[in-house]
């Protein structure tokens, strides 16, 4: 499913957490680019590199020195002829391999830094945040490293300084490398959106026609020759991902899809409606319901422990999926049935699973769209979004025709309810924690914050209820009452990697909490989280 038209941008990635956001910020420009691990061969890149669209290639960061690993750029990388920009590490590795040194430094430089731009580059030039009285242009950056370039490699010029770095950008213009020492792809760096659109529009040339409207005709294509007159399984589970995914195949092969939803019963206040009623009712797409919530909470009963419980429901999910499979492959035993499993992997998904594999960054999480479940059911694998961001995905899902609030919903966990229930998952407490938690979304979808004009739910980027399991006193008329907790969650967010708690107003915290105890029965206490991310994470489990 790779798109073939588009001019491409390489990113080796040498382990660092950021690497994903330079692709972001590359595919924002409306170019095509991909991520791969830096120990590919200089015969892939140079495979890569043969069908003429490669622009560009960009080295990213690392947590490693590059004097104390093998972690070395191919080398066709330099010798292909396109450019390279080199990042942190990437400047490092490509300094040391071209002829320059690096060693450690006793000024390590983590965070907010003031960076003058020296030489004028093609990379920099007219780019600053702001000129000194002596007229130096400045950029207001993101460092972390603790080594540094000493020696730039022959044929390199400086490019940028800074007191305790005065390598911090190096240039050589005959051969369009460049390297700098910051980190362009953070939101810190405030100019950094406009180097990197220098880089790959103007320096590499790229075409920027990655564009989601006109994808969906590229995309539907390739599902069609793909697929011929094949049928493709779906598991519909609600979410952005697989809904899109779900709207993309049906667009291009119609009643040749079947998409199974199944209820666990830990989705949000009326939400399996909503997905019968969109996709079946207003799509007309072919969809088997599955409520399968007794025994999803059957299994959970007494688990309190939270990898526990994601494995649970991860397993069940796949045996219930593989139940629906077997019995539509038993209900048409002349025909050719079902020969695909559509699954809504994204690129992400994808990168992590690379970076597992290649042991150059540390997984986070597994995920469990990424798997053998194909192997399992031994049909053959359909992903129409995995060459996408999730930024790229909603875009797609508007252009498809989804409804502007089920496309930017913000993110639920697969397993639903049942992480946001601390400790042991019982139905009582998932009913009450829907009812809260639908109270919360509603005020925020409600409240218009003055100065943007948009809601307070828009303005936040993830935002929902937490179930405590434990009980706190309170009174309610002359009763003393002794009920549960929920606490509220509310983040913004560019990137999910790091998050501040959102300020919602008093005003909005103290209507939530007023209908939330005045409307659930059985709880009695709302508090709201203040914790911003590190040190917490986002989910509470």
């Amino acid at each position: 499913m790779t798109p073939m038209s588009h001019d491409k941008i390489l990113i080796l990635d040498f382990g660092s957490q950021v690497t994903q956001l330079i692709a972001r910020r590359v595919r924002e420009a409306h170019v095509y680019c991909e991520v791969h691990p830096c120990d590919v061969s200089s015969e892939w890149v140079r495979q890569y590199a043969a069908d003429g669209r490669l622009k560009g290639i960009i080295l990213s960061g690392s947590h490693a020195s590059v004097y104390e690993v093998d972690d070395r750029a191919p080398d066709a990388v330099f010798e292909l002829g396109v450019p390279v920009l080199g990042i942190c590490y990437g400047m490092q590795t490509m300094a040391q391999q071209l002829g320059g040194k690096v060693e450690g430094s006793p000024h390590r430089e983590f965070g907010y830094a003031e960076v003058r731009a020296r030489g004028h580059t093609a990379l920099l030039k007219d780019i600053a945040d702001f000129h000194t009285p002596e007229g130096h242009g400045m950029l207001k950056v993101w460092m972390s490293h603790g080594d540094k370039v000493t020696e730039m490699p022959p044929g390199f010029k400086l490019m940028a300084s800074t007191d305790s770095c005065p390598i911090a950008g190096m240039a050589d213009e005959a051969r369009r490398f460049y390297g700098v020492q910051f980190h362009p792809e953070v939101t810190h760096t405030v100019q950094g959106r406009a180097m990197l659109e220098r880089f790959v529009l103007e320096v590499c040339g790229a075409k920027p026609d990655w564009i989601m409207r006109d994808h969906i005709k590229e995309a539907v294509a390739a599902i069609r020759a793909q697929v011929g007159d094949e049928e493709v399984l779906l598991g519909l589970s609600g979410g952005v991902d697989s809904s899109v995914a779900a709207a993309l195949i049906h667009r291009a092969i119609g009643d040749q899809l079947t998409c199974v939803f199944v209820d666990h019963g830990l989705l949000r206040l009326h939400e399996g409606d909503m997905v019968m009623d969109m996709f079946a009712g207003k799509l007309h797409a072919r969809v088997i319901r599955v409520d399968a919530s007794d025994l999803f909470l059957r299994e959970l009963a007494g688990v309190t422990d939270p990898e526990q419980k994601r494995k649970i429901i991860g397993r069940l999910f796949v045996d219930v999926f593989k139940a629906e499979a077997e019995k539509l492959k038993a209900a048409r035993p002349g025909s050719k049935g079902i020969q695909w499993l559509a699954q809504g992997t994204i690129y992400p998904d994808v990168i992590e699973s690379g970076g597992a594999k290649s042991k150059k960054a540390v997984t986070i999480k597994s995920h469990h769209n990424v798997g053998g479940l194909p192997e399992q059911l031994g049909l053959k694998l359909l992903e129409p979004l995995r060459d996408l961001f999730k930024d790229e995905v909603r875009e797609l899902g508007v252009a498809l025709g989804l409804p502007h609030d089920m496309v930017y919903r913000h993110p639920f966990p697969g397993p639903g309810l049942g992480v946001r229930i601390l400790g042991e998952v019982k139905k009582e407490y998932a009913d009450l924690l829907r009812r809260a938690d639908a109270i919360f979304i509603e005020e925020l979808r409600s409240t218009i914050e003055p100065n943007s004009g948009k809601s307070w739910y828009d303005l936040t980027s993830q935002a929902f209820a937490v179930f405590l399991p434990v009980k706190s006193v309170g009174v309610m008329g002359d009763g003393r009452t002794y009920d549960y907790v929920v606490a509220l969650r509310a983040v913004q967010t560019s990137d999910f990697m790091t998050a501040d708690w959102a300020e919602l107003p008093y005003g909005l915290l103290k209507r939530v909490s007023s209908r939330i105890i005045n409307e659930v029965r059985g709880i009695n206490r709302v508090t709201y989280d203040v914790s911003s991310k590190p040190p917490a994470t986002i989910e509470w489990e």
